[in-house]
């Protein structure tokens, strides 16, 4: 009981304390904005008066008698605002808003009162100067304190805190700077940035100074003694994270970044947003430029439906798209499961009792009719696919099933449904197939351009490559045998893969959705490939523990490197520079209908391989109308 006692009056005399330092504020800051307004009227009136002999002596007494309104009209103005009350933090922008006003409306009231007077208190043209000089001073010294506990603050610190330099000086590394000096546990200290711009060589950031550009890096680790890096920018692509992790990684460093800018939330930077390096920042980065205006042109308002809604692709494409306020966003998948998730994940409760998810299979051809012809969705992104190259090139029919008979049955529905826009995700797999995956994803685009044709409306594809974070991705199954010990397991040392994180593909598949026309398959830019092998090999560095590499051979249906455009494809980015635009030849859905799953595996793979080596060839039922094309 003692303890419990003493600790509740010291909490009780610290609440006092605190209180009493409230309650003094707005009498010291009134104080001393009268300081000033007194300063700066007898300043100005003494200047005045000895500007030329005969003035006669400064009229004290009207010095002292508009010093002392101003100052009551001070309290008075800046009681309405709650300038003295705290409001605003002390020398913040905020506040010298609120101060201007306050301190212009006082001006202006005295200089009107001291003209309209039969006998003014000081010459006419003191009150004037002296608002300025008051504006001035009032705000240097609310500057001044505020510098002042920032420098307090940060040396006061300086034992318990970690040193770190700051690569970026641009809004990432502004915000992270005020994030640290504002940290309550002072865990961070910001001793220097670096920046590549010129124009920003000689800059401070809340006193933190840009010490040089990145090819400084030793020099001022040498210099300041620091041990870790943060890289603030948020928008730093993959190729300049691998040259950063390299840099540190040669001087000894501690990286740590902040999250790409399709990860952060509102855009703002915090110290809590600080993490380690991931390989998806070394693999994933890609700059984006969204035009929000486009996006929300064709989804806001707009009913939504997505197939494969419980995949990585599916459950981002609902989290993204929910961010532009759809009237409606239908989330379709026969994983029960995985609807809970992407459910719980965007409205943060999932009973699974709402008409925003539909638990039905899109093998089931007329189920998945129904649904489109009731729920009458405007746009639809078709995201459901088998994608393990392996397991299909066992079971090519259920490639069939899925992939191409499933997209045909989710494209008829969307026809007859009047759906006005449809995006089928595709994969690089697609461009000159080699498997079954390649294969039955090529005539799914095939089948989109056809019901182009039939349509008129906006159906197109969206082609890329691996993702990561994706289930089944090389990253996780890495992971996983680095978790376990060893040994990772690589197919061939040359095979290389195009990466892209999750949030970013799916960003861009909106994009592009918004951009692409009626038949043609839009190809995003996956930036430069990167060597499989290359990647286990930093995962193995990363984790710290020696663990073998082992080459296991190329599977069938593999190819050595993944390829983003097929043979007669250019690469033509008329919109978007992230975005090619390709037409697609039309696959009649008669052709694909007539697919005989009972043949065998090799007779189902050998009539996907000729229905797109016809493709390729151009050999098509139909092909699309200049109406229609680009």
């Amino acid at each position: 009981m003692g303890a419990h006692y003493d600790a509740a009056g010291y909490g009780g005399i610290r609440v006092k304390r605190e209180l009493r330092t409230l309650a003094r504020r707005p009498v010291v800051l009134v104080g001393l904005d009268g300081a000033a307004w007194l300063l700066s009227m007898a300043t100005f009136a003494a200047l005045r008066m000895d500007v030329a002999e005969g003035n006669g002596p400064v009229p004290w007494g009207g010095v002292i008698t508009l010093g002392l309104a101003a100052t009551m009209l001070e309290a008075a103005f800046g009681w309405v605002v709650r300038l003295h009350q705290g409001r605003a933090t002390m020398g913040s922008f905020e506040e010298m808003l609120l101060l201007g006003g306050v301190t212009g409306s006082v001006g202006i009231v005295i200089v009107i009162a001291n003209a309209v007077a039969s006998e003014p208190l000081v010459p006419r043209s003191v009150p004037v100067a002296a608002s300025f000089m008051t504006f001035a001073l009032v705000a240097w010294w609310r500057a001044g304190w505020r510098r002042y506990r920032e420098i307090g603050g940060r040396n006061h610190a300086d034992t318990g805190s970690t040193p770190v330099l700051i690569f970026g000086a641009g809004d990432g590394g502004s915000q992270l700077v005020d994030s640290m000096l504002r940290d309550s546990k002072r865990t961070w200290r910001p001793v220097g940035l670096l920046d590549d711009d010129p124009h920003k060589r000689f800059r401070r950031l809340r006193g933190v100074p840009v010490l040089g550009t990145f090819g400084d890096l030793a020099g001022v680790v040498a210099q300041t003694g620091c041990r870790k890096l943060v890289v603030a920018i948020p928008s730093a692509g993959a190729q300049l994270m691998r040259t950063v992790e390299s840099r540190a990684t040669a001087l000894g460093l501690d990286l740590k970044v902040l999250p790409g800018v399709a990860e952060l939330l509102n855009g703002q930077v915090a110290v809590s947003d600080m993490r380690s390096l991931e390989m998806g920042d070394l693999l994933g980065r890609h700059q984006i430029d969204t035009d929000v205006g486009a996006v929300a042109g064709y989804l806001t308002g707009q009913r939504v439906l997505v197939t494969g809604a419980g995949g990585s692709i599916g459950a981002e494409l609902c989290r993204q798209i929910h961010r532009f306020a759809p009237a409606q966003l239908i989330m379709l998948d026969r994983d029960e499961s995985a609807l809970h998730a992407v459910q719980l994940s965007i409205q943060g409760r999932a009973m699974l009792d709402t008409p925003d998810v539909v638990l039905a299979d899109i093998r089931d051809t007329q189920q998945i009719l129904d649904i489109l012809e009731k729920r009458r969705p405007e746009v639809v992104f078709h995201a459901a696919a088998l994608k393990h190259l392996p397991m299909l090139e066992q079971y090519p029919a259920e490639a069939v099933k899925t992939n191409v008979w499933g997209t045909l049955a989710v494209l008829d529905a969307a026809k007859a449904a009047g759906v006005r826009r449809f995006v089928n995700i595709s994969t690089d797999k697609a461009a000159n197939p080699v498997s079954v995956l390649g294969y039955s994803k090529r005539i799914a685009e095939g089948l989109t351009a056809a019901a182009a044709l039939d349509t008129g409306e906006t159906f197109l594809s969206v082609r890329f490559g691996n993702v990561l974070g994706s289930r089944g991705s090389v990253l996780t199954a890495f992971t996983a045998q680095i978790a376990a010990g060893g040994p990772v397991t690589v197919t061939d040392p040359e095979v290389t893969r195009y990466f892209m994180t999750v949030q970013e593909a799916v960003q861009l598949v909106i994009q592009a959705a918004a951009i692409g026309e009626a038949g043609e398959a839009l190809v995003l830019d996956m930036g430069a490939p990167v060597h499989i092998d290359d990647v286990a090999r930093r995962l193995i560095e990363m984790s710290g523990r020696p663990i073998e590499v082992v080459y296991t051979g190329l599977r069938q249906g593999e190819k050595v490197h993944e390829e983003l455009f097929g043979a007669g494809e250019p690469d033509r980015r008329p919109v978007h520079p992230l975005v090619s635009h390709i037409a697609v030849p039309a696959v009649e859905p008669a052709t694909v209908q007539a697919i005989d799953l009972w043949s065998g595996p090799e007779a189902v793979m050998e009539t996907l391989r000729e229905t797109c080596e016809k493709m390729s060839a151009g050999v098509s039922t139909r092909s699309v109308p200049s109406s229609v094309s680009r």
